[in-house]
């Protein structure tokens, strides 16, 4: 059977005929593509799996300096108020949105993360697994489970539109890993494939015309809060899938939405840091690695 799916549809379509789920459809596809094993890919994502678990422990143990000293400690401030059980939403959500930022942290700070699906969204899709692992005990094989229906949403989402702030705002990094990591914490609660890409499109909609204008051009801040929001989304997403709720439209259809509404942002809202949040006097002050 080919494998070799382009369109969230025909992703839909191999699951159903073949009874697996998003994940496996995208291990197979790599298999048939790369020439590699099984054992290899699911290697190579154990990797991966690891570099998140270490960026997220370095960033919860000591505040990583970072390039334009604009972030630094959040994470750990975040986490210390969810172990004194003050969090207004909850530990799960509070450990992943702790994770999310953190990870973001040791990006700035040159630290080894996985770009998942880009560096300025790396928080997102960690922050979901590894709380849900915590929390839940699910395995590292399941977890890599997870990253592969994660891959196969990001991969629709890179061939059909974009994940590039530059091309289509920071909906397309950060939108793009909140619809990974929907669709990763779904199938691993048993979600279906159709409640996998119902969360996956409704994280996207969900942060539908989001734009990308870093604070003297360092993937810093706003970045990092809305790693927080990226991960927090992502956990609404796949809850209402799970729950039976739909999301507005197609994968496919929300896919092609969100790359026309990139396309239609000025090029001031798409990394250039001149316009919105990065050209607030206030915020610009705060830079010191702005030259």
């Amino acid at each position: 059977m080919n494998v070799d799916f382009t369109t969230a549809a025909e992703l839909l379509a191999i699951c159903q005929k073949e009874v697996i789920s998003p994940g496996e459809a995208m291990l197979r596809r790599e298999e048939r593509l790369t020439g590699a094993s099984r054992d290899e890919i699911r290697g190579r994502l154990s990797r991966s799996l690891e570099i998140m678990k270490a960026a997220a422990q370095t960033a919860l143990s000591a505040p990583q300096k970072t390039m334009g000293g604009l972030i630094g400690g959040e994470a750990i401030a975040l986490d210390q108020r969810r172990r004194t059980s003050q969090s207004v939403y909850g530990a799960v959500m509070a450990r992943s949105v702790a994770i999310a930022m953190g990870t973001l942290e040791v990006n700035a700070s040159m630290g080894l993360i996985v770009a998942a699906p880009t560096a300025g969204s790396c928080g997102v899709l960690p922050g979901a697994l590894l709380a849900q692992a915590e929390t839940f005990g699910f395995s590292d094989e399941e977890l890599i489970n997870g990253l592969l229906t994660a891959s196969a949403v990001g991969y629709l989402i890179a061939r059909n539109a974009t994940v590039a702030g530059a091309e289509g705002g920071c909906q397309a990094e950060v939108g793009a890993a909140s619809a990974m990591a929907a669709a990763a914490v779904t199938g691993l609660h048993g979600g279906s494939p159709v409640q996998c890409l119902w969360a996956a499109g409704t994280a996207l909609v969900n942060l539908m015309g989001l734009v990308c204008d870093p604070i003297g051009g360092l993937v810093e801040s706003p970045c990092q809060g809305r790693n927080g929001i990226g991960v927090a989304g992502a956990l609404v997403a796949a809850e209402t899938a799970l729950a039976g709720i739909p999301a507005p439209a197609s994968l496919d259809e929300v896919i092609a939405a969100m790359y026309a509404v990139g396309r239609s942002l000025p090029s001031e809202l798409r990394e250039t840091s001149l316009g919105g949040i990065a050209v607030a006097p206030s915020a610009c002050a705060r830079c010191g690695g702005c030259g």
